[in-house]
């Protein structure tokens, strides 16, 4: 067993070690399933046809990308909303270096009726990755600077669109971000979701280690039990986190009942807002921030915190194993908070937003975008 012989060749060999991190690094996954730039790109015309499909027509509505100079660092940053005095939804996405921003065009649009929904590049990641010198960001790549640029962001959007307060939705790597922002600037938001949201690197690491294991053993998949023992002592110093990953994903942590992801990887092709370019650099800012990046998540733990002063839900997959669920459920039941809400996804493993989209859907709508109309009434 192991993964299957095709998709294995399409990878170049630099980027084997990546290919398996989704956590850390998924879109290094998807870079080697990319086609090398070249004039005449294939995928124009179905790109075209999505841009028409995700245009946005109505009158009040709001669709710009530009960049931005957070903590000294150019990122580019794209809003897309149907009507501007929705309230503000802020996308923090995962990896790190796993931007969203190629992926979003198949599940955002429908949020976009309820909410002005932001994606940014971080810092060193996807078109990001080409607006600065990576010798000069290489220093500046801690999980303080990414929290005090997405701070940074919120305070440019309030101002940008006339805004008191915003919605920060962190996603897996994005999750620590967030946490991170809602801990120290609360007063900046209306509430805080975190969807797979991490909360300790080396007990999660090893939960999942046990799972992954116990899969591969049952499955009588020799290869993977003896690829998995010679990991331990696991995770170590996070080194080897990568070649944990390639049977976790293989036995459905990523994407509950599928082997891998490359379905949801190939819809970066015909991205309305990312070209053959684009999709380079976000492979090689991916392999840059998790070289960096990757021994900072051995130390990253949020079990000490106690009290949040925003209302908090964490959206998780049932099946979700890359970050496991039930670590981060008992966590919050720990946690004070003015409002906290978890909310199951029984179909899905980390990537609830297409595993289960119309879901994603309704838990936004119905529970997290009322407490924007709740504030405003209050501060009346």
């Amino acid at each position: 067993m192991g993964m299957n012989t095709k998709l294995t060749n399409l990878f170049r060999p630099r980027f084997i070690r990546l290919i398996v991190v989704f956590f850390v690094s998924p879109l290094a996954f998807a870079k080697a399933q990319m086609p090398s730039p070249s004039p005449a790109d294939p995928y124009a015309p179905a790109r075209a046809l999505v841009a028409e499909l995700d245009r946005i027509v109505t009158p009040n509505g709001i669709q710009e990308t530009f960049e931005a100079a957070l903590g000294g660092a150019r990122q580019v940053v794209n809003v897309r909303g149907a009507n501007r005095n929705n309230p503000i939804l802020i996308f923090i996405h995962g990896g790190p270096g796993a931007v969203e921003m190629p992926f979003a065009w198949a599940f955002q649009r429908p949020w976009e009726d309820f909410f002005t929904v932001v994606q940014y590049d971080q810092r060193g990641a996807g078109r990001s990755f080409l607006l600065e010198d990576p010798k000069k960001i290489a220093p500046t790549l801690t999980i303080e600077r990414y929290r005090d640029d997405a701070i940074e962001l919120i305070e440019l959007l309030r101002k940008r669109y006339d805004k008191r307060k915003v919605f920060l939705l962190g996603h897996s790597w994005g999750s620590i971000v967030g946490l991170s922002v809602a801990a120290k600037r609360p007063d900046l938001l209306f509430a805080y979701v975190g969807m797979g949201q991490y909360i300790d690197s080396k007990r999660g690491e090893r939960t999942g280690y046990d799972w992954t294991m116990a899969q591969a053993t049952a499955d009588n998949n020799t290869q993977a039990v003896k690829e998995l023992e010679a990991l331990e002592p696991f995770p170590g110093e996070f080194k080897t986190i990568d070649a944990e990953r390639k049977w976790a994903v293989h036995y459905g942590a990523l994407f509950w009942r599928r082997q891998d992801g490359q379905f949801y990887f190939n819809l970066a092709r015909i991205s309305p807002d990312y070209y053959p370019a684009d999709r380079k650099a976000w492979g090689d800012g991916s392999e840059f921030t998790i070289k960096i990046v990757m021994p900072l998540l051995a130390k990253a733990t949020f079990q000490d915190l106690k009290k949040l002063e925003c209302p908090v839900f964490v959206f998780e997959g049932r099946h979700d194993r890359l970050i496991p669920s039930a670590i981060t459920a008992a966590w919050l039941e720990r946690l004070y908070a003015p409002q906290k809400e978890i909310v199951w996804f029984e179909n899905s493993a980390h990537m609830m937003m297409i595993e289960e989209p119309g879901r994603t859907l309704t838990a936004l709508v119905e529970k997290v975008r009322p407490l924007a109309e709740k504030t405003d009434r209050m501060d009346k």
